[in-house]
């Protein structure tokens, strides 16, 4: 019995105390005992410094420029005409397709003459006719008045009455019979359709063979001369600006900049957007056409900012980080953050340094910026108005 109960309370005793020991040894170890401690004293610690051999020391500037804002807008044509039939028929050779480049007086379309003669001949028999009947009256009317002249009793006022409206009738019917045949031969003419003005062809809404009917568009055409950029531009900005003025305009099919001239300005604000539609006058530009998306370059304002050389900006990971040299020659490690490009070798800070400061920059390190893009302009062509900074 001695034996047994010794055993239960060894079972019981010692897991409690081995957890014990476990659980000192943990506390000890956590805390450094087994560790060998430093001893107490002055330790020195190295400073780097700046090293004129390897480094030069670069100011931080504040460059003050412009802030720029794009509007986006889309080309049009200021000269767009439609041409049409004024009469009914049937189209017989259309001579342009879209992308041809018409003058005054090139043919464009020919209709089918046919049914017009025809009515032109009928037209001019009905003339010829009444012209003759316009003779026999004449000299009916001139025999009745000799008549009249000789024996003055021959014939009663109503006789000679009658002659007279005869005549008049006769004369009338040729006038009417002349303005018919005008009006067929102008209609002949119409048969032959001719541009009007120098343009190019856009759309071909019709084929050879067609029926066509007045006022029904059969070919589109604009002067490419012509073209300007239709953007709307927010309030604030449009006011600004002044018949005549000069503004940048930036096509992004083209990948090209171009000098622009306002040429219009709608007098009514969007109240939605907030914005006044402007027009831009462009110069005949190769490869320019007409729907393109263009985007203008406004002065908004002016803005400081700091800027240092893009060769003192050390990065690891994501984190960037300068050297800035003391008075002393001592070398202070600086978090920094950077903004957008600018002029060769330098770049936007936004924080970490302060003006008047200088920092180290490694020797022999090529230190020109990367080709700086166009921003993108917005995604809605109508009424977007983005931001972008000017090179510094």
């Amino acid at each position: 019995m001695k034996i047994t109960g010794a055993l239960v309370f060894v079972k019981k005793v010692v897991p409690f105390l081995l957890g014990i020991v476990v659980l000192v040894g943990v506390i000890l170890w956590l805390s450094g005992f087994f560790n060998e401690t430093v001893p107490p004293g002055r330790t020195e610690i190295s400073v780097a410094r700046f090293d004129p051999a390897a480094e030069t020391v670069e100011p931080v500037d504040i460059i003050r420029k412009p802030v720029v804002e794009e509007a986006v807008g889309t080309i049009r044509a200021a000269e767009r005409t439609t041409i049409s039939s004024r009469i009914m028929s049937t189209i017989e050779k259309i001579h342009v397709r879209a992308g041809s480049e018409v003058s005054p007086g090139d043919v464009l379309i020919e209709l089918d003459r046919a049914a017009v003669e025809r009515q032109l001949n009928q037209a001019q028999a009905s003339l010829t006719s009444a012209e003759a009947a316009l003779k026999q009256a004449q000299d009916d009317y001139d025999r009745a008045v000799r008549l009249r002249q000789q024996n003055p009793g021959a014939l009663s006022e109503q006789q000679f009455n009658e002659f007279k409206t005869r005549l008049d009738q006769a004369q009338a019917n040729v006038e009417k019979a002349r303005q018919a045949v005008a009006e067929i031969e102008v209609n002949l003419s119409y048969c032959t359709i001719a541009a009007t003005r120098k343009g190019k062809i856009v759309d071909r809404l019709a084929e050879e063979g067609d029926t066509v009917s007045p006022g029904v568009p059969l070919l589109t055409l604009y002067d490419p001369s012509t073209l300007r950029l239709e953007v709307p531009i927010i309030e604030n900005l449009a006011t600004r600006l002044a018949i005549g003025d000069r503004v940048r305009v930036y096509i992004d099919a083209l990948d090209r900049e171009i000098e622009g001239t306002v040429d219009e300005k709608v007098p009514q604000a969007d109240s939605a957007s907030r914005t006044v539609l402007v027009k831009i006058a462009l110069p005949e530009t190769p490869g320019l056409v007409e729907g393109m998306f263009g985007r203008v370059k406004l002065e908004a304002a002016v803005r400081d900012h700091l800027c240092i050389p893009i060769a003192a900006v050390r990065r690891v990971g994501q984190l960037e980080f300068v050297d800035v040299v003391r008075e002393d020659g001592t070398k202070e490690r600086r978090l920094v953050q950077t903004g957008r490009l600018g002029r060769p070798g330098h770049t936007e800070v936004l924080s970490g340094v302060r003006s008047g400061e200088k920092v180290a920059v490694p020797k022999g390190v090529a230190s020109e910026a990367p080709e700086i893009v166009p921003a993108s302009g917005a995604s809605n062509p109508q009424s977007s108005v983005g931001a972008a900074e000017p090179e510094l």
